[in-house]
C-alpha cells in the first residue's frame, strides 16, 4: 500500500516533469507564430493597433494553452474513465440502482456545470476586455510620458486608468459570485447523490438485511472516491473555458487578414541598375479620399529624384508604396522592370534604404541600434557608417560610448542625434535604392551641410528619391518633382524650375527670405528691437 502511494506520486511527478517540453513547446510556437503574423500584417493594421492591449493578449493566450493541453489530457479523460469503472463496480457489487443513482448524479452535475459555466463567460470575456483596455490606456500614457507632463495631466491619465480597473473590478466581483452559486449547485448535487446511495445502502443493511456493515463502508467509500475528482472535473471545466476565452483575443489576430500578402511562388526582385518607375500610379486610404492621382515618373538608374510640395501632398505616400506598406490602387510600380507586387516583399524591402521623417530607434545601445541596418555587421563598419553620418565623433564623446543606451523609442537623444543615428543605420545596410524623407528635417544648419555631403556620397551611383521640405537641400537632384493635391503639378531640375517662374519657383523665393531673415538675425545686435524686427521677418517670410 505505501509502495503503491510513493510510485502513484512519482509517475505523476515524472508525467508532469515530460509533459513540461510539450506544453512549453506550444506556448513557444504559439507566441511565435503570432508575433510573425503580427509582422506580416500592413501598415493599416498598425496605425490602428493597441500595443498595450495586443501584448495582453498574447501573455493571456500562451499561457491558457499549457493549462488546456495539461489539463485536458491528464484530468478529464482519467475522470471520465474512473465514472464509468466505479459505476460498473457499483452495478456488479449491488445491484442496477446504485449504479443508476451514481450515473444520474453524476449526469446532473456535469449539466449543472456546462450549463452555468457557459452562462458565466460573459463576465470572463468582459474581464478580459476591461483588462485589455487598462493595460492600453497604462502603455500609451507611460509611451507619452513627456506629454503628460507638458499638460500637467497625471490625475486625468490615473482617472481614466482606474475606470478601466473599475470595468475590470466590477466584472470579477461578477464572476467570483457566480462561481460561488455555481459550487453550491455542484455540491448540493453531490450531498443528494451521496445521501440517496447511502439511504439505499442503509436499507440494504438493516432492513432488507442483503448488504453488511462492510459493505456499507465500501458504498461510501467508492462514491467519496468519485466525487473526489468529479469535484475537480468541474474546477477543469469552468477553467478550460476561461482559458478557451483568454485564447479567443489571441486568435482573433491570427484571423487577422495579411491585407500584402505575396503571390504563390513569388521570386526575389533581381537588382540590377536600380531604375523606379511610376506607371499611372493612383492610390486612396479611402475610396471617398484620393492620395495620389495618375502619378508617372521614372527614376533613371544612380539618378536623384527629389519630391517636394506641401504637407498633405502625398509625398511620404510614395515612399510607403515604394516599401508595399501599401498595394496601389490604380497603376503600377516598378524596379528594373519588375512589378514590385509580383516579387516577394522582403527582396523588395532589402533593396531599399530609408532614412524617415520620424525616427524611432529600439531600447538599446547605440552600436545596436546603428548596426540594425545589417545584423552580423563587425564594429569596423558600423564606426566607419557612423562617421560617414557625422555622429562618430557625438558617440565617443558619451561616457558609455556606442553602449550608450537611447531610451525607449531613442528618448534620451535629440532629434537631430536619432537622425543621424538612422542615417548611420542606413549607410551600414548599403542598399540599391535609397530614400530620404526628410532625412536632415531635425538638424541644424551647419550639421545638415555635413550630413548632405555625407548623403551625397553615399547616394554616388545610386538611385536616389529625396523626399524634402528645405529645398536648399536638393538642388543638385537630376530631376525635381513638384506635388501638389496629389499630382505632378511641376518637373526639372532646379535651375529648369526657377526659370519657369511657377510652384517652385514661388516655394524657393519664400525659403531664401526666410533663410536671410534668420542669417540677420544671427548678425545683428542683440536688442530687443532689431531682434522683434529680425523674428518677425522670419515668421513672414515662411
Amino acid at each position: 500500500y505505501g509502495g503503491a502511494r510513493v510510485m502513484a506520486l512519482a509517475f505523476g511527478e515524472l508525467r508532469d516533469g515530460i509533459f513540461a517540453k510539450v506544453g512549453q513547446r506550444a506556448i513557444r510556437e504559439a507566441g511565435l507564430r503570432t508575433f510573425r503574423h503580427l509582422h506580416r500584417l500592413a501598415l493599416r493594421f498598425h496605425l490602428d493597433r493597441q500595443t498595450g492591449g495586443i501584448s495582453r493578449s498574447i501573455e493571456r493566450g500562451t499561457k491558457a494553452i499549457d493549462f488546456l493541453l495539461s489539463f485536458v489530457l491528464f484530468s478529464i479523460l482519467p475522470t471520465l474513465l474512473e465514472i464509468f469503472l466505479v459505476c460498473g463496480v457499483m452495478w456488479g457489487l449491488f445491484n442496477f440502482w446504485f449504479a443508476l443513482v451514481t450515473f444520474v448524479t453524476v449526469g446532473i452535475y456535469v449539466v449543472w456545470t456546462v450549463t452555468v459555466t457557459e452562462w458565466r463567460i460573459k463576465y470572463r470575456r468582459r474581464m478580459n476586455d476591461a483588462d485589455t483596455e487598462s493595460m492600453t490606456k497604462a502603455i500609451d500614457s507611460l509611451l507619452n510620458y513627456e506629454t503628460v507632463k507638458y499638460f500637467g495631466n497625471e490625475e486625468h491619465e490615473a482617472q481614466r486608468f482606474d475606470g478601466a480597473l473599475k470595468a475590470y473590478e466590477t466584472a470579477a466581483v461578477k464572476s467570483a459570485t457566480t462561481l460561488s452559486g455555481l459550487n453550491i449547485g455542484q455540491q448540493t448535487v453531490v450531498a443528494v447523490g451521496l445521501t440517496s446511495v447511502l439511504i439505499m445502502a442503509a436499507h440494504g443493511v438493516a432492513v432488507s438485511k442483503t448488504l453488511s456493515l462492510g459493505d456499507f463502508v465500501l458504498v461510501n467509500q467508492y462514491i467519496i472516491q468519485l466525487f473526489l475528482p468529479l469535484n475537480f472535473l468541474g474546477f477543469v471545466y469552468r477553467n478550460i473555458k476561461q482559458s478557451l476565452t483568454d485564447m479567443e483575443q489571441m486568435f482573433n489576430l491570427l484571423d487577422e487578414e495579411t491585407e500584402i500578402a505575396d503571390p504563390p511562388g513569388a521570386k526575389q526582385l533581381d537588382v540590377a541598375g536600380g531604375e523606379i518607375r511610376f506607371d499611372d500610379v493612383s492610390f486612396h486610404y479611402r475610396p471617398d479620399r484620393e492620395i495620389l492621382k495618375h502619378v508617372s515618373f521614372t527614376v533613371p538608374p544612380g539618378k536623384t529624384v527629389a519630391i517636394v510640395g506641401p504637407s498633405g501632398a502625398g509625398k511620404s505616400t510614395i515612399s510607403r508604396l515604394l516599401f508595399r506598406f501599401y498595394d496601389v490602387t490604380g497603376g503600377r510600380i516598378l524596379i528594373d522592370g519588375q512589378d514590385i507586387r509580383a516579387v516577394s516583399q522582403s527582396s523588395v524591402r532589402a533593396a531599399i534604404g530609408i532614412v524617415p521623417q520620424d525616427t524611432v530607434l529600439f531600447n538599446d545601445t547605440i552600436f545596436y541600434n546603428i548596426g540594425y541596418g545589417r545584423p552580423g555587421a563587425t564594429p569596423s563598419e558600423i564606426e566607419q557608417a557612423a562617421r560617414m553620418a557625422a555622429v562618430h565623433n557625438f558617440v565617443t564623446g558619451l561616457p558609455d560610448g556606442y553602449n550608450t543606451k537611447v531610451g525607449e523609442r531613442g528618448l534620451k537623444l535629440s532629434g537631430g542625434e536619432k537622425q543621424r543615428v538612422a542615417i548611420a543605420r542606413t549607410i551600414l545596410k548599403q542598399p540599391k535604392i535609397l530614400v530620404f524623407d526628410e532625412a536632415t528635417s531635425a538638424l541644424d544648419t551647419h550639421t545638415e551641410k555635413e550630413i548632405q555631403k555625407s548623403l551625397r556620397e553615399v547616394s554616388r551611383d545610386r538611385t536616389t528619391v529625396t523626399v524634402a521640405h528645405r529645398l536648399s537641400t536638393i538642388v543638385d537632384a537630376d530631376e525635381i518633382l513638384v506635388l501638389e493635391g496629389g499630382e505632378i503639378v511641376e518637373r526639372g531640375t532646379h535651375a529648369g524650375l526657377l526659370s519657369a517662374h511657377g510652384k517652385y519657383a514661388s516655394m524657393w523665393a519664400r525659403q531664401q527670405e526666410a533663410e536671410r531673415a534668420r542669417e540677420t538675425l544671427e548678425q545683428v545686435s542683440q536688442s530687443p528691437e532689431t531682434s522683434a524686427l529680425a523674428a518677425e521677418e522670419i515668421e513672414a517670410a515662411e
